[in-house]
């Protein structure tokens, strides 16, 4: 099983998908779930990993007098005038780039005004309605 797989089951044990993106578009339009219950985007699942790894590899060295470790801008860290900073993701920030996260939840062959078409914008495959409307 590759590991992200196991991320994909871990938010939903009976989901029969094994991509982090399906996985996600299923649970939020679907299942309804809230955005902080599904999964995180692959470009923040990579950064989670090599913050990980970064950590497994310091504690793999704690016995060692002199230890070689490695920079921490390798391993989804930024050096901020604070310190060191988590890099949470890649992508630019949802609010800015994503107005296709509006959706509604009108059913197939609904003909009224939905959110969508109040926003001024085409259903998406997110709507109920899978954008059929």
């Amino acid at each position: 099983m590759h590991s992200i797989s196991f991320v994909v089951l871990m938010y939903d044990r009976t989901s029969d998908t094994m991509e982090v993106n399906d996985a996600k578009k299923q649970l939020y339009a679907h299942k309804s779930r809230a955005l902080e219950n599904i999964p995180p985007t692959p470009a923040a699942l990579q950064q989670h990993i090599k913050r990980a790894s970064l950590q497994g590899n310091c504690w793999n060295q704690t016995l060692v007098l002199n230890p070689e470790l490695p920079i921490p801008s390798d391993w989804a860290w930024t050096k901020e005038a604070s310190g060191w900073q988590p890099l949470w993701t890649t992508l630019p920030e949802a609010s800015k780039s994503c107005h296709e996260l509006i959706h509604c939840g009108c059913k197939k062959g609904f003909t009224g005004c939905c959110k969508c078409t109040k926003a001024a914008l085409k259903c998406t495959a997110l709507c109920a309605c899978l954008g059929d409307c």
